[in-house]
């Protein structure tokens, strides 16, 4: 018995081994992801950007890395999803499981080191788009017209042509004050003065409307009025947001971006400037000044943020920023996942991302080389005196830590606001000048301690007294030539690395989730260039006359502003969830003439607004309100109320109190009091004197926690994102605003002061001329009788009410009635409307 159970193994042992066969990628992996995957992972859909038709594409993965291991099948993420062995990989297929023997196939088969076919033919891929705005744009041939001389040029052909086509006819054009006014709002954003008026109703030449047009693109008002719409979609702020909002100094981009509109630098350069000018050879100062657009991003500094969050937030936004001021597209719903409805991949976002990963945050100080000198000769002087000072006193940052610890509620209200204001800014989110200005105020509090040699020492009475004085001494020459220390005026800007950042695809767009690395690429769905390093080559894309976006999306949003709506409604989505354009061969006949004028915006603008399609009048028709009452066909011009900006700019012009400085530094207009008792950070709001206090409303300073209440009335971004299009509302704050805010009361007050000494002669004079100055026109016999009225009334109430006239006229009570005939004035609908 025990015999013939020892025989049994040694039988087996020597028996053959018939070795498994190996798995064969064509005969038994392909056929099972052709059953369970390409539906979702296949030549038309790529979930995660992931393939499994193809064997490149296995072996490469998708959005969360590479799906094979070889010859680690427990560690592939493949194996992971089909067998829900790890719970941050999604479980696949979505619905039922993977059978079990073909789950074993698979894991063998990346057991045995995943082989595949040395070559695979694709079987299909994705489709190029048919949408039309990734199609090439095409010059179309202007269209024929039954009466070609009534067009001024090629927009009246394509509008009319349409007309025409549904049996409407065009409306007159608009009279000639009408004309002036809009052609001013339109291109500097200010009304024409009276004498303005005059001399254009004077000249009687063909070429009067010409010459007006050639003025105003000549005015260095149109550089300002352009660039406070540009602002818009660079999100220009002059605080950095988030709760505490500290301060920022950006304005010298604010001045670039009016220079740029005012020298008419053509739009491919502004763009390459704005978007890489510091990989420019030799860049200027302006040029980097420039890159000031990415800049205009929020910065958190509350206390235990993540840094590297928030800088993986400002690149998210340069990317979402970029897509649609430019391209027009909601790039931005593809940092979590592949876009819904274009075709857009999650992939392709961060290959976007990638060109603005590698960016550092400078700040570049501008000083003339007279400054330049002085400064080195100062700080040259203050290195040596605080080394001395420092001998005396070696401060240390563990001291002012220690020393800002030790304020608390009942103490720290005795410190300067401006240091108590750097206290709310978190330690590592502190700049240079903060952490320097808390060294200084430590010192000063400090006077009493000393330390000679390094070694704190009980000091006698008399050498603490010698150091004490000696401290003191030099503290004192140490501030004077502090003081003569040049101002130095900075901008924030951006350079590009020396050392590239890795840039990897982030898993559900959390930034702590890193997927598979890529690197800078452009979308599949646009034609690209082969070269694609960083921000220059995706200028130079951007720019680049085969990209069928670009140019389209520009002048769209040029023609929103002279018609009140783009051709393409959706002016911030060419996407396939956008509005089709309602007159796409004009769409695309502007943008072919675009490039052809070489990207010149005033060309573009004088070509619009010699239009006979703008010229016409914008006076309601009954026959449009039934067959096109949002005026898409443009059978009329658009009636529009102007921005916040110019509703202050259009009350400065008729007070006479408008200041013509052109750039600068923002300014802080009168504002009512309490607005920042909801802020974290109660910001100081002293109004500004002197011209200052009117300066247009581009440069009323923007705090983004709380910016000025009369902006917000009047419907202005708050700079958080780009807005490449505003909203207009209508609503009772807005007519008490003009009514009553102090500002608009000191703007009454200065028209009232026009009315009454610039007019020679009686009451219904000075009433014309007031209305004039408001809104243009001469008033009708109704208007005018009634004005006449009201004007009676309150100088017969106001004469007997002599200390409510000084309220309402403190240096000049007999001219209460006139302000409050201006105030009526400022508040018509008219005047913040543009015809």
């Amino acid at each position: 018995m025990t015999a013939r159970l020892s025989w049994i193994p040694a039988v087996l042992i020597a028996a053959p081994a018939v070795a498994a066969e190996p798995i064969d990628y064509a005969r038994d992996v392909k056929p099972i992801f052709a059953t369970h995957c390409v539906s979702c992972h296949g030549p038309t859909k790529q979930k995660a950007d992931l393939r499994l038709d193809l064997y490149a594409r296995i072996t490469r993965g998708g959005n969360s890395g590479p799906a094979i291991v070889p010859k680690k099948s427990e560690e592939s993420r493949l194996i992971q999803a089909v067998t829900g062995s790890k719970g941050d990989v999604t479980k696949m297929p979505p619905k039922g499981d993977l059978p079990a023997d073909k789950v074993a196939l698979l894991k063998r088969w990346i057991d045995e080191g995943a082989k595949g076919p040395a070559k695979e033919e694709a079987t299909g891929g994705a489709a190029a788009s048919s949408h039309w705005s990734f199609q090439p744009v095409k010059r179309p041939p202007l269209p024929s017209i039954k009466d070609p001389m009534l067009a001024h040029n090629g927009i009246d052909h394509f509008i009319r042509a349409r007309l025409e086509k549904d049996g409407i006819a065009p409306s007159p054009e608009a009279d000639k004050v009408t004309l002036i006014r809009r052609l001013s709002l339109d291109l500097i954003g200010l009304p024409p003065t009276p004498a303005e008026v005059d001399a254009f109703l004077a000249d009687a030449s063909p070429m009067a409307y010409e010459r007006l047009v050639e003025r105003l693109l000549a005015s260095p008002h149109y550089g300002e009025h352009q660039a406070r719409i540009w602002l818009d979609g660079a999100r220009y702020a002059d605080s950095n947001g988030f709760t505490i909002d500290a301060p920022r100094s950006i304005w010298k981009y604010r001045d670039w971006v009016i220079n740029a509109f005012n020298s008419d630098l053509p739009f491919d350069q502004f763009t390459i400037q704005q978007l890489a000018g510091d990989l420019l050879p030799k860049a200027t100062n302006d040029q980097l000044v420039a890159t000031g657009f990415h800049r205009n991003t929020m910065i958190n500094q509350e206390g235990g943020i993540d840094v590297e969050q928030f800088r993986v937030e400002s690149v998210v936004d340069r990317v979402n920023t970029t897509g649609s001021v430019w391209l027009g597209l909601t790039i931005g719903c593809c940092q979590c996942h592949d876009h819904k409805f274009d075709p857009l991949t999650q992939r392709e976002y961060y290959q976007f991302f990638a060109f603005f990963n590698n960016c550092d945050e400078p700040t570049l100080e501008l000083l003339s080389p007279a400054d330049e000198a002085r400064r080195k000769q100062v700080r040259e002087s203050l290195a040596a005196i605080e080394k001395d000072l420092k001998r005396l006193d070696p401060t240390s940052e563990d001291a002012v830590e220690k020393w800002e610890r030790s304020l608390n509620d009942d103490n720290r209200h005795l410190v300067p606001k401006k240091i108590a204001d750097i206290f709310l800014v978190a330690p590592a989110g502190r700049n240079a000048k903060q952490k320097k200005t808390l060294e200084d105020a430590y010192r000063k509090n400090d006077l009493t301690r000393h330390v000679v040699g390094g070694l704190t020492t009980p000091l006698g009475a008399t050498m603490n007294a010698h150091l004490l004085s000696s401290r003191v001494q030099m503290q004192f020459v140490h501030d004077t030539l502090k003081q003569k220390d040049p101002t130095v005026t900075t901008s924030m800007i951006v350079r590009e690395r020396k050392l590239p950042r890795e840039t990897t695809v982030m898993i559900a767009g959390d930034f702590t989730r890193k997927g598979a690395k890529v690197t800078p690429a452009f979308p599949a769905v646009l034609p690209a260039k082969p070269q694609a390093a960083n921000r220059m080559d995706l200028a130079k894309w951007i720019v680049d006359p085969a990209n069928p976006l670009t140019a389209r999306v520009a002048v769209n949003r040029a023609w929103a502003e002279f018609f009140g709506t783009g051709i393409v409604e959706t002016e911030n989505d060419f996407g396939t969830q956008g509005t089709p354009p309602s007159h796409p061969e004009l769409l695309d006949w502007l943008a072919s003439e675009f490039v052809d004028r070489g990207w010149s915006v005033k060309s573009m603008h004088r070509l619009i607004v010699t239009s006979a399609t703008y010229h016409q009048s914008s006076k309601a028709r009954p026959d449009l309100e039934r067959i096109d009452p949002r005026n898409r066909l443009l059978a009329r011009q658009s009636r529009m109320r102007v921005n916040a900006e110019v509703v202050r700019d259009v009350a400065l012009s008729a007070s006479g109190l408008l200041s013509s400085k052109i750039g600068g530094q923002s300014v802080f207009p009168p504002q009512p009091d309490g607005v920042y008792k909801f802020t974290q950070v109660d910001k100081a709001w002293h109004a500004s004197e002197g011209d200052d206090r009117f300066r247009r409303g581009m440069y009323t300073y923007f705090w983004r926690s709380a910016p000025h209440p009369q902006l917000v009335t009047f419907d202005a971004p708050d700079a958080s994102v780009a807005c490449t299009r505003r909203n207009r509302s209508n609503t009772p704050l807005q007519a008490l605003t003009l009514l009553n805010d102090a500002g608009f009361y000191e703007y009454a007050q200065g028209l009232a002061k026009r009315i009454a000494t610039e007019v020679p002669g009686d009451d219904a004079e000075k009433l014309k001329y007031a209305f004039r100055l408001c809104v243009s026109r001469e008033p009708n016999e109704r208007e005018l009788s009634r004005l006449e009225s009201f004007f009676a009334r309150q100088h017969e109430e106001l004469a007997s009410q002599r200390d409510e006239a000084k309220k309402l006229s403190p240096n000049a009570p007999d001219r209460a009635p006139w302000v409050m005939v201006a105030r009526v004035l400022l508040n018509l609908d008219e005047v913040i409307t543009r015809e």
